[in-house]
């Protein structure tokens, strides 16, 4: 009832333009060489990812060419490495910089988590790319993960792997973030167009997760020419009232938070603290409990637990150490004569 059984399932995604944007959620695919910038965090410091990222100048942001009010999100994958860095309301700055209401880095090797009740460049605390509807899979005929929709009204609730809510809703019939509606195995897609049925097969097995509010059940998809939007509105004909509700549990409120101690950081050491210009040194650190770790300037998300760097000037390296329970940091300055 809160979605509400008659309304229709809608692709946000497609083809060209509508009132000059593009339509759905752009993304963009880098190498580990592309160079890493600032990214200012205009909003929930204490819930986003410091920078450096590797955010090209010319990166597609949500709504181009006229981004105007959306929620202009960025998304890279950067291949080599295989960390996605996501931005909410992002905007480039002067020098190639860029400025952000909201950060989150993903390593995409393991099966990573927001810390509870953290936001991430989606309203439930999710990554975006990972659930949006990309052309290339539905030519190669399958979709092989949970889909990205949104609905008006939320619950002051969230379902794993969701991390967030965004309302102060708290009807327990009200759907929690990360709650996942499947379509129900008996609806027959038999006259819907190939591609549709990719689409529709995906809805089946994996379902779709909530991930913001929005539009009543409007899926999430990445902009490509190649789509037939004439096609795609032939989805428009299915309603809420054709999907099941994936039991969840557990359901998270205030009440029953998980609790638990951040990471712990032993030891975050430069080689040397005072060195000539040009002079590389090492940064090696210790941290137990953590999902993953950056270091910020420069760095960015980091693996293993060493790295050289080479500061052209006094620098203050901060180690940021995650887990589902918060964060830890520690920090070593470099003088540079």
């Amino acid at each position: 009832d809160y979605i509400g059984v008659n309304v229709t399932l809608h692709p946000d995604f497609g083809a060209g333009l509508y009132a000059h944007q593009s339509i759905g959620i752009p993304y963009q695919v880098v190498t580990g060489s592309q160079r890493k910038v600032t990214v200012k965090i205009a909003a929930y410091p204490d819930e986003n990812d410091p920078g450096p990222m590797p955010i090209p100048a010319n990166a597609l942001i949500e709504g181009y060419p006229r981004p105007g009010n959306s929620d202009a999100h960025v998304l890279v994958l950067e291949k080599d490495n295989c960390w996605l860095y996501e931005l909410d309301r992002a905007f480039r700055l002067p020098g190639g910089n860029w400025r952000a209401d909201s950060t989150a880095i993903w390593d995409m090797t393991i099966d990573a988590q927001r810390p509870y009740t953290w936001t991430s460049a989606d309203a439930a605390g999710l990554p975006i790319l990972t659930g949006l509807v990309r052309y290339d899979e539905v030519a190669a005929g399958a979709i092989n993960h949970a889909l990205r929709f949104t609905v008006p009204r939320t619950r002051h609730a969230f379902t794993p792997p969701a991390s967030h809510w965004a309302s102060s809703i708290s009807d327990a019939d009200a759907p929690p973030m990360g709650m996942k509606l499947r379509l129900k195995s008996s609806f027959d897609s038999s006259s819907f167009s190939p591609q549709n049925q990719v689409i529709l097969i995906a809805l089946k097995n994996y379902g779709m997760i909530l991930a913001d509010n929005g539009s009543g059940i409007y899926i999430s998809g990445a902009p490509d020419k190649r789509w037939n939007n004439d096609d795609l509105g032939n989805l428009k004909t299915i309603t809420a009232s054709d999907f099941e509700v994936v039991s969840m549990d557990p359901v998270y409120t205030d009440s029953n938070l998980p609790t638990g101690a951040a990471p712990t950081i032993s030891s975050f050491i430069a080689s040397q603290t005072s060195i000539k210009r040009g002079t590389p040194i090492i940064l090696s650190w210790m941290t137990s409990d953590a999902i993953y770790n950056l270091i910020s300037p420069v760095v960015g998300p980091i693996r293993g637990d060493s790295i050289t760097v080479n500061p052209g000037s006094t620098t203050t390296y901060t180690l940021y150490s995650t887990n589902q329970f918060g964060r830890t940091t520690a920090s070593v300055t470099v003088a540079v004569h």
